[in-house]
């Protein structure tokens, strides 16, 4: 999945192949192959171009990370303790974009209390954020099971059932 999401495009399997081969050697029915289990999976839709199909994703890298936080987050017995070890984990970089990301949300959802914004500097500084949001587009929900890191990668998911981890347990 990884190399069909740097593409952003609809991509051949001889394209993948190529590209994955500047790192090491793969055949050519190894890259068909998991593009064709990764679109039976519906992670990719494909398209007959010749003799050749065209693989696209079904979901953006983001909306599948999010989907991924999401499923983690909800599987918790006690959510607010994993959203606090998940932010002690963070980078101050991943801290900011936390911030700038509830900026853009409280954009579009007024606060229920006068003192959840801090004498409206929040609305100000997110003015210019929900702009940069508008143009990223809409964030579609994808409840498609999670995707191999890459084609062709070992760990890539073959053998294994949508909703199950490494061990062929569920979730």
């Amino acid at each position: 999945m990884t190399r069909v999401w740097e593409w952003n495009r609809p991509v051949t399997v001889r394209e993948v192949l190529e590209d994955l081969q500047k790192e090491r050697s793969i055949a050519y029915t190894t890259v068909m192959t998991v593009l064709d289990n990764l679109h039976q999976k519906g992670w990719v839709r494909r398209e007959a171009e010749g003799r050749a199909y065209r693989y696209e994703a079904v979901s953006t890298r983001a909306a599948y990370a999010a989907a991924l936080m999401n499923e983690a987050w909800s599987a918790s017995d006690n959510p607010a303790a994993a959203l606090v070890a998940f932010f002690g984990m963070m980078s101050p970089e991943q801290r900011q974009a936390l911030r700038d990301a509830v900026r853009m949300v409280q954009v579009d959802e007024p606060a229920e209390d006068p003192e959840d914004t801090e004498g409206g500097e929040v609305r100000e500084e997110a003015a210019g954020q929900g702009e940069r949001a508008e143009q990223a587009g809409p964030v579609e929900e994808d409840r498609t099971p999670a995707p191999p890191e890459a084609a062709g990668e070992p760990g890539a998911g073959e053998g294994r059932e949508p909703g199950t981890n490494a061990g062929g347990k569920g979730r």
